[in-house]
């Protein structure tokens, strides 16, 4: 897992390669001047440009080599830590390349492309510095089957109790458990959109309306069943209707935390789905960009 440590790896030793990368390369693009200006197509040019896709090809290589498990070719806390510093340097690099000249053209393209790998980058790198630890805290230290089994207890409770009520309550309970719903879709997860139902009494639903509601962050059943406290006959039905509610709002309590621990690990995975398609399509795009300056310039 990536934390802190990648950044400080072996005293930040890549923070000072990628330094030493862009000083040189400041200097490299200095020295151009004379008849013809900066730009891709001096030799300087074409030292900047052949370095950075040689960074961009290595950059690349870092998912195939985190599945080399025989590898001897350094650890994979060493390729991640270079892989982040040298993608930011990329960037700086790229920049000196084209002297900062764009245009509508396939070199563009690579330019931007490159801009937008290293963005998701970043994201990606924000997410496993920061969400890990919120992960931990929200499940206390525990896994993720800990927060399920309580649901699962909870529930088993709820039914119980809720037998021994009226057939109503009986039924909202049941079904608020059932029709509980957790995950979903890519935005389901993302967003912590709540599908959750339930079936309450058509009288309780109103005139006209379906018996099956929205029960989002189980609010619904629990407002259904605190206000049949106050309307109960007996003491031992208030008794029972008390300890539901305190139930429910038990269950709600885990459900938030295990909605929330669902969103963190979908964002966690989420600028993937950007940051792969991305660097294939820099790669396509570097591909051209070498094609038509050598065919074409």
């Amino acid at each position: 897992m990536i934390h802190e440590g990648i950044l400080r790896y072996r005293n930040a030793r890549y923070l000072w390669v990628a330094l030493g990368l862009l000083a040189a390369s400041v200097a490299l693009y200095a020295t151009q001047g004379g008849l013809r200006p900066a730009g891709g197509g001096t030799w300087q040019g074409y030292t900047l440009g052949t370095l950075g896709a040689l960074i961009i090809l290595w950059l690349a290589w870092l998912g195939i080599r985190k599945r080399s498990y025989a590898s001897t070719s350094g650890s994979v806390a060493g390729w991640t830590s270079a892989h982040v510093y040298l993608g930011l340097a990329l960037v700086a690099i790229a920049t000196l390349h084209c002297a900062g000249r764009f245009g509508w053209n396939v070199h563009t393209l690579a330019y931007a492309l490159t801009c937008a790998v290293v963005l998701t980058g970043i994201l990606g790198l924000y997410t496993y510095l920061s969400f890990p630890r919120q992960l931990s805290a929200n499940r206390a230290g525990g896994p993720r089957s800990q927060l399920f089994a309580e649901l699962y207890a909870l529930d088993q409770e709820g039914r119980d109790i809720a037998r021994r009520c009226n057939a109503s309550i009986d039924t909202a309970v049941k079904t608020s458990i059932e029709r509980t719903a957790l995950g979903g879709g890519v935005l389901d997860q993302l967003l912590g959109r709540d599908r959750s139902r339930v079936s309450l009494d058509q009288a309780d639903a109103g005139p006209g309306a379906s018996p099956l509601r929205s029960n989002a962050d189980q609010q619904a059943v629990i407002d259904y069943v605190s206000n049949r406290v106050t309307r109960a006959d007996k003491r031992i039905e208030t008794a029972n209707l008390e300890a539901l509610v305190l139930i429910l709002c038990r269950r709600q309590a885990v459900l938030r935390r295990i909605r929330r621990d669902i969103r963190l690990h979908a964002w966690l995975k989420a600028w993937l789905y950007f940051h792969i398609p991305l660097t294939i399509a820099l790669i396509a795009a570097l591909i051209a960009h070498i094609l038509a300056t050598f065919l074409y310039w």
